[in-house]
């Protein structure tokens, strides 16, 4: 023997209820037998109370309500009963509508609603349900036989959610069931106490009946069929990674269901735990798929350590703490006994081992009175010292991590806390059971959504990370940078356990965001069509809002405005990629900012191609660095754009059309002057010299300028082409000053000494071998003295940058 239950969107309409009896059909065919379950329509127990309430408060608006109710019936049975045999039927359901419509008039007449009188309004949803489905079952081939619960189910007259009087009830189920000839369509939810009086069993009420029946009838298995495959791993409106699990004790499905698992109610364990009768979670829509298994078991205990991410979504955090509560015998009993005669029910408890303070998490609307009930029990403590005021902390939320195999597994707990501190989630409180069943740590509620996502992938998806991405800058890096996420994306899915989802994208005009990812393939469109108005300030704040886990900031501009909001950034455990060297090229103190506010909240600051485009060239000297070596003194051609531009003057073409074509080939900024001017080369030796250690200021750097005052003056950069033009003999004097030696823009550290200029370097320097737009960097260390370690590759163009950019971003996801 099974028994059966289908909830409100099982039965939610005439359709869902075919596919319900076509289930049951499947079974009587197998030859299994089983008893079933029913709730009301989905959505009619909500629009019976409200009926009620409307009745009670003497608005006639709620006889419109009721002929819905009432019509949405009819509409269930035309559909599913044929036309001969609906009289019957229909009369039936007509003779309880007008008790519902009696009754209802008789609250509007006393302009009052007892709860004895709403449940017996209420049952009503559950007793038309079962009945009609009863009657639509005879057209399948079953033998239906409806089953008002009330007559066998008996309660206490605790009128909204009555106490079980299981001696009596489980007599009278095997008493109904000894006699019954067919298969039970029962009413869920309802019960009658002994005076016959309806009661009804409280949320998740039809669940406990099936619990019920099944346990007084010994049945081999409980099934609740819903509308989901099965108790998730998480929420899945919050977690959209979230899959079913295949089994699960009672004891985990408990601890699940108190934090905010819907497809199980507590009670509903209760009768089931006691005689170990397993309970599966099935979905009415997709029935083939086995759902959940819920017995004693937890399953493979190597499989799976953690087997849910659960919470409680709105708390207040009580704390009660004083000096005077050290090694004071009864101070909790008091304290619990206070909270308990005032019907405060508490979620959480924390108490700190030198017995100096007691915490604990309540629901909202309690904390303040919580608050009231502990300073009037503790008056004389507070007045005395002994005892401080109560704290009450609002807007935090319970997140927890559920399973049985947690028990002796280290690295549980610092696992869940590593996770919520790299994405910058502060934890109020923590609690965990000696059982350690269940880790609970109390955290914003704003960041509830972000803690559920970043724990998930931390415990289910531990070999496979997901990075979202917020771009500024679709030119011609970031549509490059673009382009390569989409090409490498699915060998990073494949191989690296790596998802890297854009979620958002914006220009100077416009932004799109989408949490779910921008289709790649097409995010100009997206983007064309996304919200006008585009601001540094709107962007930096909905990307905050969104509160994604694994945020990743990359800023492909050149923007000073931009550079700003890094700080912000940063500090809201957001992680930062850039080739925008604005920021690590301002001030010492900004630069330093930066730095801690990556070691204050958990994010990360990356910005190789502040330097050397896609060569590694900061890593390398932080790994230099970090390993205990000294920089002596570093030397490099630190420019693409300069060392394609001198590489390729010999003479023969003029000055002005060298760089006209590195202008061309995008090696140069849209005004070639913003690289002449040696500035660029500047920034990058000054975040050099910095990362090297040394605290040095913009105007430590000596620039050599090779740029006459009139091209520097010159009001466009048309107007600037044209004075390099008649500067042709200053750059040809140049040349002819070097005597055949190469000409190299070089940037040089050494001894603290900052300095940036054109230098003419022999055969036999490394220089020399420089050609097209490469770059090098020489490191003299302490280990490599003798022999500099060299960098060398390109240092211009946008797949090189883009493709830097896409390493830092690779990098994250492994830290």
């Amino acid at each position: 023997m099974k028994v059966l239950k289908f909830g409100g969107t099982s039965v939610g309409s005439s359709d869902n209820i075919k596919k319900v009896l076509d289930i049951l059909k499947g079974y009587q065919d197998e030859g299994t037998k089983f008893a079933v379950v029913y709730s009301a329509v989905g959505g009619m127990t909500n629009k019976l109370i409200a009926m009620s309430e409307k009745a009670a408060d003497k608005d006639e608006s709620y006889q419109q309500d009721l002929k819905a109710f009432e019509d949405a019936h009819y509409a269930i049975i035309r559909t599913l009963i044929p036309v001969q045999k609906q009289s019957s039927v229909l009369a039936h359901v007509k003779g309880e509508i007008n008790d519902l419509e009696d009754i209802l008039q008789g609250a509007f007449m006393v302009n009052e609603l007892s709860k004895r009188t709403l449940d017996f309004i209420l049952s009503h949803g559950e007793r038309l349900n079962a009945y009609i489905i009863s009657q639509a079952a005879q057209e399948y081939g079953i033998n239906a036989q409806y089953l008002d619960a009330r007559t066998v189910v008996k309660t206490d007259s605790h009128y909204g959610s009555a106490k079980i009087d299981f001696a009596l009830t489980n007599e009278n189920i095997k008493n109904h069931f000894a006699n019954l000839d067919g298969v039970a369509f029962i009413t869920g939810f309802i019960a009658s106490d002994e005076e016959g009086v309806t009661t009804t069993l409280g949320r998740g009420g039809s669940d406990y009946t099936a619990a019920i029946f099944a346990a007084a009838l010994d049945a081999e298995e409980t099934e609740i069929w819903t509308d989901v495959d099965g108790v998730m791993t998480a929420d899945p409106r919050k977690v959209k990674n979230a899959f079913s699990l295949a089994a699960i004790s009672y004891s985990e499905a408990m601890e699940m269901s108190h934090f905010g698992a819907k497809v199980i109610y507590p009670p509903t364990l209760q009768p089931v735990f006691t005689k170990k009768i397993p309970i599966r979670i099935r979905n009415t829509f997709n029935p083939s798929f086995p759902g959940t298994f819920i017995s004693d078991k937890s399953g493979e205990p190597n499989k799976m350590r953690v087997k849910g991410i659960s919470s409680v979504n709105d708390v207040s955090l009580v704390s009660v703490q004083g000096s005077g509560m050290i090694g004071v015998t009864g101070i909790s009993a008091r304290l619990f006994a206070c909270l308990a005669n005032n019907h405060i029910n508490i979620i959480l408890i924390t108490q700190a081992s030198s017995e100096h303070s007691i915490t604990f998490a309540v629901a909202p609307g309690e904390g303040i009175i919580a608050k009231a009930v502990i300073e009037e029990e503790f008056q004389f403590e507070i007045e005395a010292k002994r005892i401080d005021r109560v704290k009450v902390i609002q807007e935090l939320s319970v997140v927890a991590i559920i399973g049985e195999n947690m028990m002796k597994t280290p690295g549980i707990a610092g696992k869940m806390f590593s996770a919520l501190g790299k994405n910058g989630i502060n934890v109020a409180a923590i609690a965990q059971g000696s059982s350690e069943l269940n880790v609970s740590a109390v955290v914003p509620k704003s960041d509830i959504s972000k803690a559920l996502n970043a724990l998930h992938d931390s415990f289910f998806l531990s070999d496979f990370r997901t990075l979202n991405i917020f771009m500024i800058g679709p030119g011609l890096i970031g549509a490059t940078l673009l382009q390569q996420i989409a090409d490498q994306n699915e060998y990073l899915h494949s191989n690296k356990n790596l998802n890297i989802r854009v979620v958002a994208v914006a220009n100077s005009r416009k932004m799109v965001f989408d949490e779910n990812g921008i289709d790649l393939s097409d995010w100009k469109s997206a983007l064309e069509n996304g919200e006008d108005g585009m601001s540094f300030e709107g962007f930096v704040m909905k990307m905050k809002a969104l509160n994604l886990p694994n945020s990743v900031f990359v800023d492909n501009t050149s923007n000073k405005e931009i550079a700003d909001y890094y700080q912000r950034i940063l500090e809201s455990s957001i992680s930062i990629v850039t080739p925008n060297k604005i920021a690590n090229s301002g001030t010492y103190e900004r630069y330093n900012a930066l730095k801690q506010a990556t070691f204050r909240h958990g994010s990360k600051f990356l910005y190789e191609t502040n330097v050397g485009a896609g060569l590694p060239v900061i890593r390398v000297l932080q790994d230099l660095m970090d390993s205990g070596d000294e920089i002596i003194s570093i030397e490099g051609v630190l420019s693409g754009s300069l060392s394609y531009i001198f590489n390729s003057y010999d003479g023969t073409t003029s000055f002005k059309d060298v760089v006209l074509q590195a202008k061309d080939a995008g090696f140069t900024e849209p005004d070639p002057r913003d690289d002449l001017n040696g500035m660029d080369v500047a920034r990058k030796i000054l975040i050099l010299a910095r990362e090297s250690g040394l605290a040095l200021e913009p105007d430590a750097i000596k620039v050599e300028n090779i740029l006459p005052q009139s091209c520097i003056d010159a009001p466009t950069v048309d107007a600037f082409f044209e004075e390099l033009e008649k500067a042709e003999s200053v750059f040809k004097g140049i040349l002819d000053d070097a005597n055949g030696k190469k000409l190299c823009f070089i940037a040089t550290l050494d001894k603290g000494e900052v300095t940036v200029g054109l230098r003419a370097v022999a055969a036999d320097h490394p220089f020399n071998s420089l050609s097209g737009s490469d770059n090098m960097i020489s490191y003299t260390t302490k280990r490599y003295e003798q022999n500099p370690l060299v960098i060398k590759g390109p240092g211009a163009g946008a797949e090189v940058t883009a493709a830097g950019v896409f390493a830092d971003i690779i990098f994250l996801s492994n830290n």
